[in-house]
């Protein structure tokens, strides 16, 4: 399987919160897109849309209306819907997306240090190919975590300016997620 890193030509990815933007996505420069918006009956569509114009494409199973989280949905996904990938919070379904021949991004929010600490503890222990950390606009967290951890890391959240993406990408992160659409075609 190709590593998440050898991925990356674009170091902004983007972060489809809502339908209308798909299209922004699809003009843009990043070659990797987050599909957070969507539901039983539009993912597939959204997703073939974006891999029909060669966007590496993760959807981010937490956010998709009417999904459960189990193992037989991880399954109809990589069957059916055929993403490149998933992102989730829950550990739990990184494993079976991995099972499943899925690129796996373990998604941890940093309230706090030792919510830091438990976050690296269980993307070692659940072994998805990338981190994303939220907020993303943290370089000096960025930093430690790439001291901390082998996975690559994706900071996201909040983020909303150029120099927030390029201080994350000066402390170390291999991308920077955005929903906002300005930010999409910086040339990174």
């Amino acid at each position: 399987m190709t590593k998440i890193t050898d991925m990356v030509q674009s170091q902004v990815i983007a972060s489809i919160k809502k339908e209308a933007d798909i299209e922004k996505a699809i003009q843009s420069d990043a070659n990797i897109t987050f599909l957070l918006a969507g539901n039983l009956i539009t993912t597939k569509d959204y997703i073939d849309r974006l891999k029909a114009v060669n966007k590496i494409t993760f959807v981010h199973i937490d956010f998709i209306e009417g999904l459960s989280n189990t193992p037989s949905a991880i399954k109809y996904i990589a069957k059916m819907w055929k993403p490149d990938g998933i992102i989730t919070t829950k550990s739990g379904l990184i494993k079976y997306a991995n099972e499943a021949g899925l690129m796996t991004i373990q998604r941890i929010f940093l309230i706090d240090r030792n919510g830091l600490k438990k976050g690296i503890d269980i993307a070692h222990k659940c072994k998805p190919h990338a981190i994303e950390v939220l907020p993303g606009i943290m370089p000096t967290i960025i930093d430690d975590l790439t001291k901390q951890t082998h996975l690559p890391i994706i900071a996201g959240g909040l983020v909303s300016k150029k120099d927030e993406i390029l201080n994350g990408l000066e402390a170390g992160a291999l991308a920077i997620s955005t929903g906002d659409p300005k930010l999409w075609n910086l040339g990174l």
